[in-house]
């Protein structure tokens, strides 16, 4: 599977006043958790990027070359189809938030950004990782991505409320 199209292309609409996405991709349910802290901190909406094939145990087993993970993660043009897209014309500024994979984001992510209109909006990556850091993501959104306004990333692996304030605060 390479290049894939959003299944179904239908737009959802959300709060036409909203000016902040959350929108993630988590595996296991670490990130989501993230999101839905980075999202009540600020009072932002949430959104879940979801695999329209949903990922098993074993299709995130990384030592298995043959694992639905691995062998998209090592194939560049992979993209796995994702199930929905949402409207993001209210928003200005979108929190994107994934596992890092490999040392960078999930291919997932890159079906997201793809199929979305990002243009003049305001992208501020975090993940969650057991190792990596965020930097290399974020120069590899950079490099991949380059029309697009990337901020500097975070790990949030671990943070209180307090931190997610401050992060929030510095990133507007």
């Amino acid at each position: 599977m390479k290049k894939a199209s959003l299944i179904p292309t239908a737009l959802l609409a959300m709060q036409a006043n909203a000016k902040t996405l959350v929108a993630y991709f988590s595996a296991t349910g670490i990130t989501k958790a993230a999101a839905q802290d980075v999202a009540r901190v600020g009072g932002f909406d949430l959104w879940e990027i979801e695999a329209y094939e949903p990922y098993t145990a074993a299709d995130l087993d990384w030592r298995n070359q043959q694992s639905r993970s691995s062998i998209e993660m090592n194939d560049p043009e992979e993209r796995p189809t994702i199930r929905i897209c949402t409207d993001l014309r209210p928003y200005d500024t979108i929190y994107l938030g994934f596992p890092i994979w490999w040392g960078i984001c999930p291919r997932i992510i890159q079906s997201w950004v793809e199929n979305n209109l990002l243009d003049g909006k305001t992208l501020i990556p975090f993940a969650t990782s057991g190792s990596s850091t965020i930097d290399k993501v974020v120069q590899f959104l950079r490099e991949t991505y380059p029309q697009y306004r990337w901020q500097d990333g975070k790990l949030l692996n671990e943070y209180t409320d307090q931190t997610l304030t401050d992060w929030i605060n510095s990133a507007h």
